[in-house]
């Protein structure tokens, strides 16, 4: 749901649970040092998974540069990772497991905004921080009246490395009319807070530009055949289809569409955004756009190492999409316990007080990641507001422009 600007380096074998140690929580290991533990949570299976995986894999190479460059002098990190296979209440379930581990300081995810909803009232009764790398609902950090510039921040424990989708919705619908002189769009959404949200913004985005949106429907998550759906859009004859959801079903979309004989191009969000969506669609995805956040990461010098250690691990998923900015969120929380240890006379305060102090100095980010300089503002939401749209070009994903959005 990429920006990028300073590395460090290294890595090791991904882990899909806690690790080498004890739940017990914070203690010493074998070197001596206390073991602090970054959880993760984000779908490592089914639906997502490929996105979550590089999720996991992002927060483990940072945890391991952390540890080889010592950067919290008499601290080991730790990951644990669990997995929501996109579910809410699965996701509830883990952020109360990772509540429960007193050696966890921070955590990364979840991938879904969906999820990030039974979340984070968890995180926010024990003062645990949370940073997804990738939820754009507007409404996690601004509340429920957003929409109507009443903007209440719902939980200080929550933050986000990914932009919203005020702004990545306006960048889409603003590329679709003024840049492809689209003028009729059909609008499809999962029915999921993440999809639903997205496409009810670049709906009204467009209309506003002198657009037309000729039809609108929903699907359900893990339909498979959209013959219903193809016919409508048929009927409705727009020249461009917009999709607020994630690969799993729109790469399915694409490809029934076009094999039906409509040469209709497929745009999306950064839930789209992902190499197995052309992989599914095959020669089908050619000509389709999808947006996502920052600019692409192949392209930044500070995140060579990055990919390239990320490739060498053999690391399953996709690092392009949300990689980087999980490496970022957890350095967020890494480099915040390396502050309260320092305003601390060089000593750790207990589980409880150290979980409320690394919140405030996470909120006090700044500093150069690899997608870019990290800070947060009063609401939580991550002050690097770049994105790039992407179009399938002889099967592979090629940014086609870069920019900012006023939402």
């Amino acid at each position: 749901m990429l920006m990028l600007t300073s590395v460090l380096t290294t890595g090791a074998l991904a882990l899909t649970a806690c690790g080498s140690r004890d739940d017990t929580g914070a203690g010493d290991g074998s070197s001596g040092d206390t073991t602090l533990t970054i959880g993760v949570d984000a779908p490592l299976s089914g639906e997502n998974s490929a996105t979550g995986l590089g999720i996991r894999g992002g927060v483990k190479i940072a945890v391991d540069d952390a540890n080889e460059k010592k950067l919290v002098p008499g601290v080991k990190f730790e990951l644990k990772a669990l997995d929501d296979k996109a579910q809410p209440a699965t996701g509830q379930q883990n952020a109360t497991a990772l509540v429960g581990d007193k050696s966890v300081v921070g955590v990364v995810g979840p991938l879904n905004s969906g999820v990030a909803r039974s979340m984070q009232q968890v995180f926010a009764s024990a003062n645990l921080v949370q940073i997804s790398p990738s939820n754009t609902d507007p409404e996690l950090t601004q509340g429920k009246n957003w929409q109507n510039g009443d903007k209440k921040r719902p939980y200080a424990t929550y933050f986000r490395t990914a932009t919203t989708d005020v702004i990545q919705g306006g960048f889409a619908a603003d590329y679709a009319f003024n840049t492809l002189k689209k003028k009729k769009v059909y609008v499809v959404d999962d029915k999921q807070a993440y999809g639903a949200g997205l496409a009810k913004i670049f709906r009204e985005d467009f209309q506003e530009a002198g657009g037309t949106v000729v039809g609108t429907d929903s699907i359900n998550t893990g339909d498979k055949d959209f013959a219903a759906l193809i016919t409508k859009i048929e009927d409705a004859n727009p020249d461009l289809v917009y999709y607020g959801g994630q690969y799993d079903e729109s790469q399915l979309i694409t490809k029934q569409l076009k094999e039906a004989g409509a040469k209709i191009p497929l745009f999306g969000g950064d839930g789209m955004f992902t190499p197995t969506y052309i992989e599914t669609a095959g020669a089908t995805a050619e000509g389709d756009l999808a947006t996502s956040v920052g600019v692409p990461v192949d392209t930044l010098p500070a995140a060579r190492t990055f990919i390239e250690t990320y490739k060498a691990k053999g690391y399953k998923g996709d690092y392009g999409t949300y990689g980087g900015y999980s490496y970022d969120a957890a350095s967020a929380i890494i480099n915040a316990v390396k502050s309260v240890k320092e305003a601390n006379d060089g000593k750790l305060p207990g589980a409880d007080d150290l979980r409320e102090q690394v919140v405030a100095a996470v909120g006090k980010s700044d500093f150069e990641g690899i997608t870019g300089k990290v800070s947060f503002d009063e609401y939580g939401d991550t002050g690097n507001k770049q994105l790039t749209v992407y179009q399938v070009e002889q099967g592979t994903w090629e940014a086609v422009r870069t920019g900012t959005h006023n939402g």
